[in-house]
């Protein structure tokens, strides 16, 4: 039984798929990244699902990366660091390359990872007054096994934007920025998610998924060799003496020694 994560699918084959550490704003650890990377590729396997909805418990859709899981990654031996940088890539490839509709349901803030979640769905609305930002260079860490997918659906330009500031910014410049496709009060984010489902299920789902295919393959080339490039930049970063400074600032409650103000 999984312990982060939580799966359902109604009578219709639609799928939702939920981030279950409400407790921890939804952080993604080893057993969250390995759990959602079993649940894409069964979702992906089992014919009777048509649409897969992500969504979050809680207050928050995904505060990113859990700290306590980087720090030990930073401890960790060379080996294990890579296996670690290496399975969260594997696990947005196998979301990002699920051949079924994937709808993102934010339902509250999404940091770091949180964002690079909302950028490998390929629709996503997000709640009125939920806040975003790409926070890891305020911890001496890159936006790295995510950043194929970021600078996909943002593009570079816009990307620029957020990408390197760790800038906190609002559900409506997500929209402008590509992260978020529609922003709905709160009250009305199950009808907007509803009314993104519903046409799918007029469709062929084997047309459904080749189409996808397609546009992933024209779209900007996201291959091995790019996964890897990030991995790499994962873990120099968790190596870096500037990961280490913005990682114990967090846990001692203090600022990292670069920080003004």
């Amino acid at each position: 039984m999984a312990e982060t994560i939580t799966m359902e699918t109604d009578a219709r084959g639609v799928a939702t798929l939920t981030l279950n550490r409400p407790e921890k704003h939804n952080a993604l650890n080893a057993a969250m990244i390995a759990e959602l990377t079993e649940a894409a590729h069964a979702l992906g396997a089992d014919r009777d699902v048509r649409v897969v909805v992500l969504t979050g418990a809680g207050a928050s859709f995904c505060a990113g990366g859990d700290l306590g899981w980087m720090r030990e990654q930073m401890a960790a031996n060379a080996t294990r660091r890579a296996e670690e940088a290496r399975a969260l890539a594997r696990m947005l490839g196998a979301l990002d390359a699920l051949p079924k509709p994937l709808i993102g349901r934010v339902q509250g803030q999404a940091f770091g990872g949180g964002v690079g979640l909302a950028c490998v769905c390929d629709v996503t609305v997000g709640v009125e007054g939920a806040r975003f930002g790409l926070t890891e260079t305020r911890l001496g860490l890159i936006p790295a096994t995510i950043g194929p997918y970021v600078i996909a659906r943002m593009g570079a330009a816009r990307a620029r934007r957020v990408f390197f500031s760790a800038r906190l910014f609002g559900a409506q410049e997500a929209a402008e920025l590509g992260i978020l496709s529609r922003v709905v009060p709160a009250d009305e984010l199950d009808a907007a998610v509803e009314a993104e489902v519903a046409p799918y299920l007029s469709c062929a789902p084997g047309a459904v998924a080749e189409a996808k295919a397609l546009a992933r393959a024209l779209g900007p080339r996201i291959d091995e060799e790019v996964i890897e490039m990030s991995v790499a930049a994962l873990i120099r970063r968790w190596e870096s003496a500037e990961a280490a400074e913005g990682i114990a600032a967090f846990f001692e409650k203090r600022k990292p020694g670069w920080a003004q103000g």
